[in-house]
C-alpha cells in the first residue's frame, strides 16, 4: 500500500506574481535595512545578538556556539513569509524563517491536488502591502497563488532569512537564559522570541479505519497527491465531502473508470461566480493602483456586512439557504440523490462551499455518493456505514487536518515544562488569538479563535503581525525581555470570546463541524468581523500582560514576573 503520509515533493511553477515596482526596487523598505544577501542573518552569531545575549555569551553545543537570533519564525506560508516582511520593516533583520519542507508556500505548496483554488476572491487574498494586479482570474488557482508567494519571497528580500528542509521538533523557554532554545532537523537555535505560522491546515487528518493498512491499492490525502499515479480508468474512492473534495470531484471524475464519494455529512454549496480577470483589469490595476484598492474595498465590505448573519442573527441566512436550495435542484436531477445531499442543518453552521460543477460531477453516471460515510476496508474493498461494498483500485482522503490538535503543541514547553498539547487539554485558547500564559514571548499567526467563515484570513494574519511588531517595540521600549498574558486576562479574554460565540450559526446551526474540539468548544473561529479584530489587536495593552526582566544584563538570573505589566527594576 502507499504511503498515507508521504509528501511529495512542490512542483515548481511558472506562473509569476506581481508586486509595486516601489517594493521591487527596495525590498518594501529603506535599503539601509536590508541585510546583504551573502551574509545569512543565523550564520553570524555574535553581531544579531542583543545586549544582555552578548553579555551571557552564547549557548555552547560541544565546542560549537547556538547560533542566536531575535526571532525565530516556524512556518513559510501567509503568516510566515508576512512576519518576514513586518519585521524587516520594523527594522528587525535578526530573525530565521524555520521551513520544514523544500520551498515556501505553506498550505498553497501542500495543496496541488486537481482543482485546487481558493474560494476568496483573489485581490482580498492577498497582502495589502503587496497587491497583485496580475490575477488570471477572479478566484484564483493554487499554482497562481503559490507563485504569488515565492514573489512576495524574493521581492522583499526573505531568501537570505529562510532555513528550508528545517522542521522544528522542539522548542522549549530556557527560564535562566530568558531565551527559547530550539532544535531542528537542521540544528539548533536560540531566539528572544518565536513566531508559529504553521498554520492550523498543515498536517493532515486520517482517519483511524480496520483494514486500511492492508489495502492493496494507492492511499493518499488531498494535501499529499501522489501526482505519479495515474487516475485514468481508475475505480476511485473520494473518502469526505469537504471544501477539497467539492474541487477534486469535479476535476477527477470525467477521468476515472469509476468514483465512489463517501459523504458523512452533506454540506451546502452556493455558485462559484469565477471568472477571467480582463487584460484591461490588469492595465488599470497595474497602472492606476488605486483601482485596485477600490475592487478590495468593495470585496471586504461586502464580507464585512455579512458578519452580523454568521455571528448575531442567522437566521438572516434563510434567503441564501433557499439560494442554495436551488442551486442543488438545478444540478441534481433525481430527488433521491438530491435528497441525500441536501443537509439537515442550518446553512453557515459548517464551512459553505463553492463551485459551479460539484452537483453535476455527483450526478454523473460513473459516480456513486454513499451516505454515511466509510466504515471500514476489507483488501480492496471499502464498506460504506450502510453495509455496502465498493471494489476501488485507490482511496483519496479529504478528511481535513489537525486544527484543534495540532502536533506543534507537543513540541513547544514553556516556563512550567508544559506543553501547548497538556496546556489546552481542555481546549485551545489564547489571548487575543496571539499570545499564552506560561509562553513567553511566543506569537501565533492564525492562532486560536482567529478563523474565519466568510472572508480572507489574509486581514487575520496582517492584524496578528500588527500585534506581534507592537510587542516587540513594547519590550524595547520599556527595556524588558519579555512578555506573557496574565491568566487573569486571557481567561476573561476566553470567557468573553465563548459567550459571544453561543449566538452564532456554528453554535446554533444543529451541526458538528470541524471547528469545534472533543468537548463542542469552537476553538477555531472568530466571533466578528475582522474590523473588530483589527482593532481588537491594534496595540498591545500591558496591563494584560506579565513582563520578565533579566537585572543589569546579568546573566544566569532566574526569570521575574511583573503582575498586571508591572515592571520590577
Amino acid at each position: 500500500m502507499a504511503s498515507s503520509s508521504k509528501r511529495p515533493r512542490p512542483r515548481a511553477s511558472d506562473a509569476e506574481a506581481t508586486v509595486p515596482d516601489e517594493a521591487a526596487s527596495t525590498g518594501g523598505q529603506p535599503a539601509a535595512e536590508r541585510p546583504a544577501v551573502d551574509e545569512p542573518v543565523a550564520e553570524r552569531p555574535v553581531a544579531v545578538q542583543s545586549a544582555e545575549e552578548r553579555a551571557a555569551g552564547p549557548e555552547p553545543v560541544g565546542d560549537q556556539p547556538v547560533p542566536h537570533v531575535r526571532v525565530a519564525v516556524i512556518g513559510s506560508g501567509f503568516g510566515g513569509l508576512g512576519a518576514g516582511v513586518r519585521l524587516r520593516r520594523a527594522g528587525i533583520t535578526s530573525f530565521v524563517i524555520l521551513e520544514r519542507a523544500d520551498s515556501v508556500g505553506g498550505t498553497w505548496r501542500d495543496n496541488s491536488y486537481p482543482g485546487c483554488a481558493c474560494d476568496v476572491p483573489s485581490h482580498l487574498y492577498s497582502f495589502s502591502f503587496a497587491p497583485n494586479p496580475d490575477w488570471p482570474r477572479s478566484f484564483s488557482g493554487q499554482p497562481d497563488i503559490r507563485a504569488y508567494l515565492e514573489k512576495v519571497t524574493d521581492v522583499f528580500g526573505l531568501r537570505p532569512h529562510l532555513r528550508l528542509n528545517t522542521e522544528v521538533v522542539e522548542a522549549r523557554w530556557d527560564v535562566e537564559r530568558t531565551h527559547w532554545r530550539i532544535a531542528t532537523t537542521a540544528g539548533r537555535w536560540t531566539a528572544d522570541a518565536i513566531v508559529s505560522a504553521a498554520g492550523p491546515l498543515a498536517d493532515p487528518q486520517i482517519p483511524d479505519l480496520p483494514g486500511l493498512d492492508s489495502f492493496p491499492g494507492e492511499v493518499f490525502h488531498s494535501s499529499r497527491w501522489d501526482h505519479d499515479f495515474d487516475l485514468a480508468g481508475k475505480r476511485v474512492a473520494m473518502v469526505g465531502t469537504g471544501a477539497s473534495a467539492a474541487q477534486i470531484i469535479p476535476a477527477i471524475q470525467p477521468e476515472v473508470g469509476k468514483l465512489t464519494v463517501f459523504q458523512r455529512t452533506p454540506a451546502w454549496v452556493l455558485p462559484r461566480r469565477d471568472r477571467t480577470i480582463t487584460e484591461l483589469e490588469k492595465w488599470l490595476h497595474g497602472r492606476f493602483p488605486f483601482t485596485a484598492k477600490v475592487r478590495r474595498g468593495a470585496l471586504f465590505a461586502l464580507r464585512e456586512l455579512q458578519v452580523d448573519a454568521f455571528v448575531r442573527r442567522p437566521g438572516l441566512l434563510r434567503a441564501v439557504q433557499r439560494l442554495a436550495e436551488r442551486h442543488i435542484a438545478d444540478g441534481v436531477a433525481d430527488p433521491a440523490l438530491r435528497a441525500r445531499l441536501t443537509p439537515d442543518y442550518r446553512i453557515g453552521c459548517k464551512r459553505i462551499l463553492l463551485s459551479n460543477t460539484y452537483y453535476p460531477a455527483l450526478a454523473a453516471a460513473n459516480t456513486e455518493v454513499v451516505s454515511g460515510g466509510l466504515r471500514e476496508v476489507r483488501g480492496s474493498a471499502l464498506v460504506g456505514a450502510d453495509g455496502s461494498e465498493h471494489e476501488v483500485d485507490a482511496i483519496v482522503f479529504g478528511t481535513g487536518f489537525h486544527v484543534t490538535d495540532m502536533p506543534m503543541g507537543s513540541r513547544v514547553f514553556g516556563v512550567n515544562g508544559t506543553s501547548f498539547a497538556e496546556e489546552w487539554k481542555e481546549g485551545m485558547e489564547a489571548l487575543r488569538g496571539s499570545t499564552v500564559h506560561g509562553f513567553p514571548n511566543f506569537f501565533f499567526v492564525i492562532g486560536p479563535n482567529t478563523g474565519l467563515g466568510n472572508s480572507s484570513m489574509i486581514l487575520m494574519i496582517e492584524s496578528q503581525l500588527n500585534y506581534m511588531i507592537d510587542a516587540l517595540k513594547t519590550l524595547d521600549e520599556i527595556g524588558a525581555t519579555a512578555m506573557q498574558p496574565s491568566a487573569r486576562a486571557q481567561r476573561r479574554w476566553n470567557l468573553e470570546l465563548q459567550h459571544r460565540m453561543d449566538r452564532t450559526v456554528w453554535t446554533t446551526g444543529g451541526c458538528r463541524s470541524w471547528y469545534l474540539d472533543k468537548s463542542g468548544k469552537n476553538t477555531v473561529l472568530w466571533p466578528g468581523s475582522t474590523t473588530s479584530f483589527r482593532r481588537a489587536t491594534r496595540k498591545v495593552d500591558l496591563t494584560e500582560y506579565e513582563l520578565i526582566l533579566r537585572q543589569d544584563g546579568r546573566p544566569g538570573l532566574s526569570a521575574t514576573t511583573a503582575e498586571a505589566g508591572e515592571v520590577l527594576v
